[in-house]
């Protein structure tokens, strides 16, 4: 047995509430159960209980062994003082708070709704399987799903500008600051996302800001503070690059920050060098660029906007040293994605809060115009019978996987609370 499901029976109330008395034989009345704590101190907060007639409203403290109270402590903690009832599963011993007075206990073991107690034990307890409810999800009503994903969405929106939050309040809520250190990290993608995060924190925007009409000026700053023009390569742009950072570098006192690459077994269109040169056209093009994008909302005037051809030397190279078929190596439609999954929504659902604007149903809207993402979790959900329909469903996936399934936290999943009720 485990805590959570008895929480999970006290919130909902799913025991028999038919001559419900304590384990000294006072009849209990549950008006309340009260309001789940995720913090420090008792379980749930404000429930109000009738025990042999007497009202009482306070708390309530769960545990699967009345002993646990020991265990953890409560009967020296005076957080504990306003426990009106103790709930477990199992009586081993009375418990008393900290003045000595006794808490009243009720035992859930013999009045949990019997078939609650079969699925849970179907559900979550059986080992070996990828998610808890893979034999059963495809039988979940699609309507309950589609609400759940949209929830978990926000969810996962919420956790990714936390970081956003941050570099705000250490740029003086500069949010094309912001914006370009976003971007960078995820133009880095999964193989050089760590390398490309040190050289975003490296690299003070300000600076970029005042070189924004000089492309080879950009491309000298990224590559320098990169390290790739640490080790000499011959020709004639590589050279100019490196006399441009050597300015830059004694008029803005800048410190060089080389940074570890992925190149080996990477598809050329992902080098890093490329995805630099690609930024680096970028803020040539567009010197505002948060500004512009907060004035879009439709797929097709994002994708022109980033859709920015390389400099003349990047169109037909990947690196410093090898050639490639002459093309504008504008970003792809599929990276375009990304980078507004990752970056933009995310940054524009921070914005908008801080200016106080309604800001969710449109970018719900923007996620659901584009492509789902596509990996090993969303198609084993889809062989589940779980389908993502577009970006936000995916990302809603991935969220419910790694924040739910992985540990098993079905008991706070709309999916797994509908199964626990109709299993059979």
């Amino acid at each position: 047995m485990k805590e959570d499901f008895l929480h999970y029976c006290w919130k909902f109330r799913l025991f028999s509430q038919n001559n419900l008395t304590t384990t000294d034989g006072k009849h209990i009345n549950v008006l309340k159960p009260g309001v789940a704590n995720v913090n420090a101190g008792p379980d749930f907060f404000n429930a109000s209980i009738e025990i042999d007639g007497q009202l009482w409203a306070g708390n309530v403290e769960i545990h699967v062994k009345s002993s646990d109270w020991y265990v953890h402590g409560h009967e020296k903690d005076s957080s504990y003082d306003n426990v009106v009832l103790h709930v477990v599963w199992q009586h081993d011993v009375e418990v008393f708070r900290k003045d000595g007075s006794a808490v009243s206990t009720l035992i859930l073991k013999d009045i949990v709704d019997s078939n609650i107690l079969t699925n849970y034990h179907k559900l979550v307890l059986k080992k070996d399987k990828w998610i808890n409810c893979e034999q059963s999800v495809a039988s979940v009503d699609k309507y309950l799903v589609k609400d759940w994903l949209e929830r978990l969405y926000i969810e996962r929106l919420e956790q990714k500008v936390v970081p956003a939050e941050h570099m705000l309040s250490q740029t003086n809520n500069d949010w094309e600051a912001v914006l370009f250190k976003m971007l960078l990290q995820n133009f880095g993608l999964k193989a050089n996302k760590e390398g490309f995060t040190s050289l975003a924190n490296s690299i003070d925007f300000s600076i970029l800001r005042k070189q924004h009409n000089d492309i080879q000026s950009i491309e000298a700053l990224l590559f320098g503070m990169a390290g790739l023009l640490d080790n000499p390569v011959e020709g004639t742009y590589f050279g100019q690059l490196r006399l441009q950072f050597d300015y830059l570098k004694a008029k803005y006192s800048l410190q060089p920050h080389p940074v570890e690459l992925q190149f080996f077994r990477m598809r050329p269109a992902n080098f890093p060098t490329l995805r630099l040169a690609q930024l680096a056209a970028l803020y040539q093009k567009h010197q505002h660029l948060f500004s512009e994008l907060l004035d879009i909302s439709d797929k097709k005037a994002y994708y022109k906007l980033f859709k920015v051809p390389v400099s003349d030397f990047w169109q037909d190279h990947y690196t410093f040293t090898s050639s490639s078929k002459k093309s504008a190596k504008k970003i792809t439609n599929d990276f375009i994605d990304l980078l507004l999954i990752n970056t933009v929504i995310p940054l524009k659902f921070v914005y908008y809060k801080v200016i106080d604007k309604e800001h969710v149903e449109p970018l719900l809207e923007n996620m659901q115009m584009l492509d789902p993402e596509k990996n090993s979790i969303i198609n084993k959900f889809e062989s589940l019978g779980i389908k993502a329909e577009n970006a936000l469903e995916s990302q809603s996936i991935l969220q419910l996987k790694n924040e739910y399934c992985s540990y098993n936290r079905c008991l706070e999943c709309s999916i797994g609370n509908l199964l626990l009720k109709k299993m059979q």
